[in-house]
């Protein structure tokens, strides 16, 4: 990663949760910013993330409302229920078309990407993104099993940084948050 290139983050919410919670940590999103301030000239960190109709009493409003008054350009869009085939009720919501508009938009006015992804979805827009002369770095885990991470988007991208490295810089501090 360029240590003076103007980069910005493309971060796929409910991708980058669950694969730091099979890595067995919480990420603090304060630290997570000042790491990639640290390797170039942040210019943008997007959020990602789908919420829920009663969002109010939801877990992920304070994450939600923190990123967007701590330098986090957060986009949201409602869960929609859904029931399958068995009769069972399930949340779906995806912002994967508004992560590859914002990421192409965006990368005219940049050095580098990073993405925290696995998802395969976002090969396309890594090969697009990359036609403009812009570097990609996918952030996402091959240290579990089976990878987190589509090995076609891992490929595609100019750079990989395995998450469970940055885990000592990253990783939320627990005995620092006030008990409830």
């Amino acid at each position: 990663m360029t240590q003076s290139g103007r980069l910005a983050l493309f971060i796929d919410g409910a991708n980058l949760h669950a694969t730091a919670r099979a890595l067995g940590f919480d990420i603090d999103f304060r630290k997570l910013l000042a790491e990639f301030q640290e390797r170039g000239r942040l210019l943008r960190a997007f959020y990602y993330t789908p919420v829920f109709e009663n969002q109010e009493g939801s877990s992920t409003r304070p994450l939600i409302d923190w990123l967007s008054y701590n330098g986090y350009t957060v986009r949201t869009r409602p869960a929609k229920d859904l029931t399958d085939a068995s009769g069972r009720r399930k949340a779906r919501s995806s912002l994967s078309i508004e992560l590859a508009m914002d990421a192409f938009e965006t990368s005219r006015h940049l050095d580098e990407i990073v993405l925290f992804s696995g998802d395969g979805d976002f090969r396309p827009v890594v090969e697009a993104v990359q036609r403009h002369g812009v570097r990609v770095t996918v952030v996402s885990t091959i240290a579990i099993y089976p990878p987190l991470i589509a090995e076609d988007l891992r490929r595609q991208a100019d750079s990989f940084i395995e998450l469970a490295d940055l885990r000592s810089k990253i990783t939320r501090d627990d005995r620092l948050r006030p008990q409830e």
